[in-house]
């Protein structure tokens, strides 16, 4: 039987189906990601479009023998923070600010309007963040474990476990 890797290296029919099996598998990690990184519709479409080509570019270096959702998630943060820091340099060079009210924070899936609020008043909380500690909170949010965390954002056990701690103090005294 193929593995997945030479079934990607081949670049075949079979490669494709497999990731995009994959990728719609776990589609909500890249929304997810996307949404937090990017303001307004089109600009979270571009970066989620971006993450999906850099998942594929990325596929043939995949071992299987790894969880695909680690792997997918260390790429698409990567291409998220790679996003910000390019709309941050395109922000200090234009006279136009971006308007935060395009910016949709709220899930339209929250089953009652206070949880929607806590919801916006989280995600803004998580959108103001620096790169590192929202990615951070993104993967705690999942219920992703420490070791697993560790590895996607590269920095160790013992320092997901601090800056855990200290952002959820950050969150306690915000709220």
């Amino acid at each position: 039987m193929t593995t997945l890797t030479s079934i990607a290296a081949m670049n075949t029919p079979d490669a494709r189906a497999a990731f995009g099996t994959l990728l719609q598998q776990h589609a909500g990690i890249v929304f997810k990601i996307a949404r937090s990184y990017a303001r307004g519709a089109e600009d979270r479409a571009d970066l989620a479009q971006e993450i999906a080509a850099q998942l594929w570019h990325a596929w043939p270096k995949y071992d299987p023998a790894r969880s695909f959702s680690t792997w997918m998630y260390r790429i698409a943060l990567n291409v998220a923070i790679g996003h910000l820091r390019q709309q941050e340099l395109r922000r200090r060079h234009d006279a136009v600010p971006l308007d935060d009210a395009l910016h949709d924070v709220a899930d339209a899936n929250a089953p009652d309007p206070e949880q929607a609020q806590h919801l916006r008043l989280l995600q803004g909380f998580i959108a103001r963040q620096p790169p590192l500690d929202r990615a951070l909170l993104l993967l705690y949010l999942d219920d992703r474990p420490q070791r697993e965390i560790a590895e996607i954002l590269g920095i160790s056990e013992s320092n997901v476990s601090t800056k855990i701690g200290r952002l959820k103090q950050r969150i306690r005294d915000a709220f």
